[in-house]
């Protein structure tokens, strides 16, 4: 027989997709109305709108019918203002809690303590697809069941959103932000708060404003992994986040080609200045497969990627072959233009990858 209590008990564990907290226990649910095998129920979002509505609903409705309902009618609102303003102050008191717990002043994420892993994903200069091997390395972290954040740190070339197919605006809660989640992954970028591909026009202690911004006001919960796609190069972003990420690892990405090969050894040498462990180079674009008969052929050079391992002292993490995900119509709800399906060949490579880090970081650990 099911009762508001069998309800609500089974809705402990339905999570608000931005919170990930329990819709019963964030208040959520309310007039909950039994009649037979009939359930009848309201779901008060955190805002007017949420894009996570249709995940909502499918989660409550599937998890009630597991009950044995044969009927699920869900009706939704917001909370009011009063209720948002709660809500806010009970985040900003668990932050604040953590910060007494790590007895300093820096946010939860960035204490001495901090259980997160970051990883920057770094470059000696543009177009070698350096933000393209940070979406596709951090889902493919999330795939394997791990807790990932990104940030796209790439203040003046964002491309994260885009890569990732996200259309969507982060959820503000008064003054706590709500990062986008995607594939699994928690994303923050500039690209949120810029309209219509506007230039950003910014001096340099602006930029590091921003990026101290996506660490304290943005409530990431638990994170295993944090992945940043920082700018190419070794200008005033990168080194405001060598300075804020002392204990941050990074990932070198170039093509085979000399010359990328040779700008990308200074940003490993940066991040060596500033005590940051490379974790490995990944070599993007080391060849192309022909589609009739299956020959790898390089076309960027060779060898780029094995010498600046070699000079760094690190691991050559993976050779990636010139490619692009496969053609998806635009109004698929996974459309992604920069992300590899996880049974592709590129998304197998990507979890190799992500397999070998977290090894390495759980050997350091």
């Amino acid at each position: 027989m099911i009762t508001r209590e069998s309800v609500l008990e089974a809705l402990r564990h339905v999570r608000d997709p931005e919170l990930n907290r329990s819709v019963v226990e964030l208040g959520m649910v309310r007039d909950v109305v039994i009649d037979g095998d009939s359930v009848r129920l309201s779901v008060v979002l955190t805002v007017a709108g949420c894009p996570l509505k249709a995940r909502i609903e499918e989660d409550v409705v599937n998890t009630i019918k597991q009950l044995g309902a044969k009927e699920v009618h869900v009706t939704f609102g917001a909370m009011t203002d009063e209720e948002r303003a709660a809500l806010a102050a009970r985040l900003k008191g668990e932050q604040a809690k953590a910060l007494e717990s790590a007895q300093g002043s820096v946010p939860p994420l960035l204490a001495p303590g901090s259980p997160t892993v970051f990883i920057a994903v770094a470059s000696g200069k543009g177009g070698v697809g350096k933000s393209t091997v940070a979406v596709n390395l951090a889902v493919a972290l999330a795939r394997a069941g791990h807790r990932v954040g990104l940030i796209d740190a790439d203040i003046y070339g964002f491309s994260v959103p885009d890569l990732l197919g996200i259309d969507q605006r982060p959820t503000v809660i008064d003054d706590v932000i709500l990062p986008v989640t995607r594939f699994g992954v928690k994303v923050m970028s500039m690209g949120f708060f810029v309209e219509e591909n506007t230039p950003v026009i910014w001096r340099g202690p602006m930029l590091g404003k921003m990026l101290r911004h996506f660490f304290s006001d943005v409530h990431w919960g638990d994170l295993d992994y944090l992945i940043l796609d920082l700018p190419p190069g070794t200008g005033d972003v990168a080194l405001d986040v060598h300075q804020l990420l002392p204990q941050s690892k990074e990932i070198l990405v170039t093509t085979p080609h000399a010359t990328a090969a040779f700008v990308a050894a200074r940003a490993g040498a940066m991040a060596l200045r500033t005590h940051h462990e490379i974790l490995g180079v990944v070599e993007n674009m080391a060849y192309v497969t022909c589609s009739a008969c299956g020959h790898k052929g390089p076309i960027f050079g060779q060898g780029g990627g094995e010498k600046l391992a070699r000079e760094l002292g690190t691991e050559l993490l993976a050779q990636l072959p010139l490619a692009q995900p496969p053609a998806r119509d635009i109004d698929d709800p996974d459309f992604a233009p920069g992300l590899y399906p996880a049974d592709s060949e590129m998304g197998r490579l990507y979890a190799r990858i992500a397999a070998r880090i977290d090894e390495k970081c759980r050997a350091r650990a």
